[in-house]
């Protein structure tokens, strides 16, 4: 009996660090241009028989106002940090510590990393998983292909990932024809696509895209990794 349970602890400790371990496996994958990565919420729609619109499109098929409204409105000092940027998370530790409400830190690193390997929904265990993931992706991937896979993995509706997908069914526009006003909406709605919807805003999500239009027309600075 001992033996057994012994064997069965082993088969269970052996599972989990295989599947803690297949994502860094998967990160040097990805790296290549080649391969085309998808979304835990793909694989999930795709076992719930539900189907998904994903259509990837290369980087420099991509609106550059798109890519220029992303990082205004998600990580502003994406090409600054290496895949966390830990004063952002310092201060949310803190304000947690002290009681107060915890403000979003996400670097586009780590959502890529979370929407790739793990799950949605705050919890510590995820958020301690995704950490070292996206220093991890941050090494191995370019700055480029990170936001390459961001934006082509991106949920932006029930069932619409990539923003390929998402600039045809919200604008009936390819994404490399995106406007700066429809860069603008898809950016502030990233956070919850599901509510937020971009091809018909409400007066709020309007007035967070006006502000991220003015973001972005003053963004060279913090965008020249991706176009230098």
């Amino acid at each position: 009996m001992t033996r057994r349970l012994r064997r069965g602890w082993r088969k269970t400790a052996l599972v989990l660090v295989s599947l803690l371990a297949l994502p860094y496996l998967l990160i040097p994958v990805y790296a290549l241009g080649f391969v085309r990565p998808v979304s835990t919420l793909m694989l999930a729609d795709l076992a719930t028989l539900r189907g998904y619109d994903r259509q990837w499109v290369n980087f420099e098929d991509i609106a550059p106002v798109l890519v220029q409204s992303v990082m205004m409105s998600e990580d502003g000092q994406f090409c600054r940090h290496g895949g966390v940027d830990w004063a952002e998370m310092r201060g949310v530790v803190n304000d947690a510590l002290d009681g107060e409400p915890t403000r979003g830190a996400s670097t586009i690193p780590m959502q890529t990393v979370k929407n790739l390997y793990l799950w949605n929904g705050r919890s510590f265990v995820r958020k301690a998983l995704e950490l070292p993931l996206a220093v991890a992706a941050d090494l191995v991937w370019s700055k480029r292909r990170t936001m390459e896979i961001y934006l082509n993995i991106a949920e932006w509706g029930p069932g619409i990932y990539g923003i390929e997908a998402a600039a045809r069914h919200h604008f009936d526009v390819p994404a490399s024809k995106l406007s700066r006003r429809q860069a603008a909406l898809l950016a502030v709605s990233l956070p919850n696509p599901i509510d937020r919807n971009a091809g018909k805003p409400g007066r709020g999500l309007k007035r967070l895209a006006t502000v991220i239009e003015r973001r972005a027309s003053r963004s060279g600075e913090y965008i020249r990794c991706l176009y230098d």
